[in-house]
């Protein structure tokens, strides 16, 4: 129950509409025991069952002295009209309340619908900021599969499971509460009894519950798994196809598939026992309730009419479909617990990378990036150890070395994907930590070797995040990145769809259409990750004259795997092992002979 209290604090902006619910189910279940209360009485007049009551006492409020008013206005209407003409009222009447209390059911039901949409739209809302505010290390400890299987399945679980019991929740133990309170001022004993029954059953449920739980929170780690499988096939379904892996990959997934089907089985199973469970218990009390009942009319000293006895049993009739539907809502609990505790993980994830509250704003920097004595560590493992390094502004500074290194850990530390272990990087003296996380990401564009474009028109994916952005600033910008002219070959130009990933386009032009997007936003800095690596001959010709043109007058961070790309570099920084072992000029390196000369020889010699 302490998660289920973690998902309906989001119901507090809501509170209006739950309030106006629970009143309109308190005035829905009013009108049901005044329909109660007055037919079974009014039947028993007109049927000559018992005879009116000729006169009264001062009202007392108490079970007889209520009865006893309300059979002397019957006997008085029926001594002035007639029986049938009796009949007619009463059964308009009864019309009339049964309208009421249907339409304050309604109400209730109205009113609920904005509570459970509502909470549902709040919590996947939390969830898409915090999974865009988390660090990319969380994504790298996550399968990418399990994340949108938190977001969708386990989501529409709370919305299914949890929330469509909130109807429930509000009116249920209202509806029982209230029922309970008739009964004890018909008869205490007895009701008394049903009391010790009902816990007794609701305890034989709740033993199921738990272990539906257990069921279902299996359930949804399977189903993110196969969410991951699907997401792992479709992305490499390149792969797949070229090393003849349909048959493993098939089989893989059928496997994956059977044993969340198993799973699935076992919870239906389980959550399928609640009702027919909760009815057998239900008819059992009330057989119970029947035959104490009987004994206390039979027996010779009983305050318990027949009338009366009648009336109780139909009060508590009504019961039994609260308790049942209380039943239902905790098994629908217990299953949804798992997925919010799931929705609850993420949203509880720590933010690594967190923002000073008195944070400053930086919008341009006038001298120098520093890396001031940074390690990086991953996993108990150092990445980068000690890195000092100066890149001045306007400067071009290149970072070589074999693959892993340390060259695009460096690149990720500068925007802030990640945060250093220990030392800082500076920007004109000030550390980045003390600036706005926005305002430090802002002051550079990004073009990496895997470039990543959206599902929209090439306008839009140039102009990504930024508003009010003219055709004309993005036909500048495609101009710069040699992308204006396969744009306007594309079918509608730059609203031209591109489709997923930009699978429309070859890498070289998906390449040119993410340094637009750079050019757009006119940085002061840019860091380049292997911009060219993944490229042919001559979409890498055509992308490196645009970065050309992209880092003019601008701070550039290289990172290169071809050496050729960087030669005209202000400083080339060469990386072993996380360290810097060499720095210069590419004249310079060359003539240290040492493990940049390597380096050069042996990609002239490839």
């Amino acid at each position: 129950m302490k998660n289920l209290f973690k998902v309906l604090r989001y119901a507090i902006p809501y509170w209006g509409f739950a309030l106006l619910n629970i009143i309109f189910n308190i005035i829905s279940i009013l009108f049901s025991l005044i329909s109660f209360a007055a037919v079974v009485p009014v039947l028993n007049i007109l049927f000559k069952l018992e005879k009116p009551m000729e006169s009264v006492g001062l009202l007392e409020w108490n079970v007889k002295s209520l009865k006893d008013h309300f059979y002397f206005q019957i006997g008085a209407l029926i001594d002035k009209y007639d029986e049938l003409t009796v009949l007619a009222f009463i059964c308009v009447i009864l019309v009339v309340v049964y309208l009421l209390k249907n339409l304050f059911r309604y109400l209730a039901m109205y009113y609920m619908a904005e509570v459970r949409n509502g909470v549902v739209r709040d919590i996947r809302n939390a969830l898409y900021l915090k999974i865009l505010i988390l660090p990319l290390s969380y994504y790298s400890e996550k399968k990418k599969g399990d994340i949108i299987s938190r977001m969708t399945t386990d989501v529409q679980e709370v919305e299914w499971s949890v929330l469509s019991s909130l109807e429930m929740m509000f009116r249920d133990p209202v509806t029982i509460i209230s029922y309970l309170v008739s009964l004890f001022l018909m008869d205490y004993e007895l009701t008394l009894m049903v009391m010790v029954l009902l816990p007794i059953s609701g305890l034989l449920i709740g033993q199921i519950g738990k272990s539906l739980k257990r069921t279902s929170a299996k359930g949804q780690i399977k189903m993110g798994e196969l969410l991951s499988t699907i997401e792992e096939t479709i992305s490499g379904l390149r792969n797949i196809k070229a090393f003849n892996a349909i048959d493993w990959a098939n089989s893989n997934f059928q496997e994956t598939n059977d044993r969340y089907n198993r799973l699935m089985v076992r919870l239906y199973r389980k959550r399928d026992l609640a009702s027919p469970l909760s009815e057998f218990l239900g008819i059992a009390v009330s057989v119970f309730v029947i035959w104490y009942g009987g004994k206390i009319i039979l027996s010779p000293d009983s305050t318990m009419d027949a009338a009366l006895f009648i009336m109780y049993i139909l009060v508590f009739s009504q019961l039994i479909n609260p308790i049942k539907a209380i039943s239902t809502a905790i098994y629908n609990i217990q299953k949804g617990a798992a997925s919010v505790e799931r929705i609850e993980q993420v949203l509880a994830a720590e933010e690594v990378i967190t923002e000073k509250e008195n944070a400053l704003h930086i919008n341009e920097f006038s001298t120098q990036i520093e890396y001031r004595n940074v390690w990086f560590r991953y996993e108990q493992e150092d990445v980068l150890k000690n890195i000092n390094l100066v890149i001045p502004k306007g400067k071009s500074i290149a970072l070589v070395g074999a693959s892993g290194s340390g060259k695009s850990t460096m690149a990720d530390l500068l925007p802030r994907f990640y945060d250093v272990t220990q030392g800082e990087i500076l920007i004109d003296g000030t550390p980045i930590r003390e600036f706005f996380i926005s305002d430090v990401r802002g002051l550079m564009g990004i073009v990496s070797q895997e470039t990543i474009l959206f599902n929209a028109t090439v306008f839009d994916n140039i102009a990504f995040g930024m508003l009010n952005v003219s055709m004309d600033d993005i036909i500048a910008a495609a101009k710069v990145a040699n992308a204006h002219e396969f744009i306007m070959q594309m079918p509608e130009g730059y609203e031209t769809n591109i489709g997923d990933r930009g699978i429309k386009m070859s890498g070289g032009q998906r390449q040119r259409i993410s340094i637009a997007r750079a050019v757009l936003r006119n940085p002061p800095v840019m860091i380049l990750d292997e911009a060219t690596s993944a490229l042919d001959t001559e979409s890498e010709r055509l992308v490196q004259d645009a970065l050309i043109n992209l880092m003019q007058n601008r701070t550039s961070l290289v990172i290169a795997h071809r050496l050729s790309t960087v030669q005209h570099a202000d400083e080339i920084i060469v990386m072993q092992k996380g360290e810097i072992v060499e720095r210069g000029t590419h004249t310079e390196l060359m003539a240290k002979q040492g493990a940049y000369k390597r380096l050069h020889d042996m990609q002239t010699i490839g």
